[in-house]
């Protein structure tokens, strides 16, 4: 059986609730803006994918996770989780849209962004990768004796978890018994292919029982609920219990990519689909948290801040094929400052 989730009363969990709304609104408003410019054709390289739906599941992971004491390895759905956990809204402009200002100048895919020593390594693949990565980076430390209470996190999609790197990583971790969080989007789709054509157990969730780690299921698009599974999985992962696997149930409220209509899903499906923003803003307005000022205040403050994260990313250079050295950027120093010896 998953493990036992305490019942958290929501009173609790205002400040997380409310800081992890404004980083959902950010996120939406921000790829909506992605997506716009992609459409347009020519601004974008490469594919657009986004996160709409699931910023919920998201943001309630990296609310409770500290930029520069631990690790966050947030996936191609996870813009909502990266703002939380304190990355630069330029950051994701300047990679999108090719600066050469960006952490990765202009020289990587758009979705391959990120800043190791900050505690944000840049992603390979969404295909499970990253769980060994984060592992590894949590073994370094602990080796360096520079472990500490931190903990690390990454995020993989249904379809994700029937991937070799997936199971590898996950079993290096529950052996070690290191402080890794996983959370599992369970999206009802691998790319087109429905979970009853993805795996034969009843829930995700069993794949924890079997590397004998603790797991967790959740509403994924309820931010109340996730909040207080994520807050108890951090907790108990920094207390030193081992990996531990929170398995979010929802719908991605659009394509694979915005490449890809979703015409594959039927109706049937779409009705489990939720907009997290959408409840979550209810659930404020109920509990009176906010007013509709203030709401509107916080959609406004977020509009503004991605017009003005594109419109300098616009101002600012491409790489120049003629002057870079297309050297890897750590041998050189030149992504995070510091100098090989």
């Amino acid at each position: 059986m998953p493990a036992t989730q305490p019942a958290v009363p929501i009173d609790s969990l205002k400040d997380s609730f409310l800081t992890a709304f404004r980083h959902m609104v950010r996120a939406r408003i921000l790829e909506d803006k992605l997506a716009a410019l992609y459409r347009a054709g020519g601004r974008i390289v490469g594919g657009v994918y986004i996160g709409k739906g699931q910023e919920a599941f998201s943001s309630a992971l990296a609310v409770y996770l500290t930029k520069g004491k631990d690790i966050y390895a947030g996936l191609i759905r996870d813009q909502a989780g990266k703002l939380a956990f304190g990355e630069q809204m330029l950051d994701c402009t300047r990679t999108y849209l090719g600066s050469s200002m960006g952490p990765m100048r202009g020289r990587d895919g758009n979705i391959h962004r990120g800043r190791p020593t900050e505690g944000l390594p840049a992603m390979i693949s969404h295909l499970g990768s990253m769980v060994g990565v984060v592992s590894g980076m949590l073994m370094a430390r602990r080796m360096l004796g520079k472990l500490g209470d931190a903990v690390g996190a990454t995020s993989i999609g249904d379809g994700g978890t029937s991937t070799g790197a997936f199971h590898e990583g996950l079993n290096v971790a529950a052996v070690e018994r290191l402080p890794l969080i996983i959370s599992v989007a369970n999206n009802q789709y691998a790319y087109s292919t429905p979970t009853d054509r993805q795996y034969a157990c009843k829930s995700l969730v069993d794949r924890a029982i079997g590397y004998g780690i603790e797991g967790y299921e959740v509403d994924g698009t309820d931010l109340a609920a996730c909040l207080a599974v994520f807050q108890n999985a951090v907790q108990r992962a920094r207390a030193g219990h081992g990996p531990q696997m929170i398995v979010g149930n929802l719908l991605r409220l659009s394509g694979h990519g915005e490449h890809d209509d979703a015409s594959y899903i039927p109706d049937t499906t779409r009705k489990l689909g939720r907009d997290s923003l959408l409840l979550t803003e209810q659930k404020i307005k109920e509990i009176g948290w906010l007013s509709e000022a203030e709401l509107r205040g916080v959609r406004e403050q977020a509009k503004d801040e991605v017009e003005k994260a594109v419109s300098q990313t616009s101002r600012e250079p491409a790489p120049d094929p003629f002057r870079e050295t297309w050297m890897a950027l750590s041998s050189q120093g030149l992504a995070e400052g510091w100098e090989v010896h």
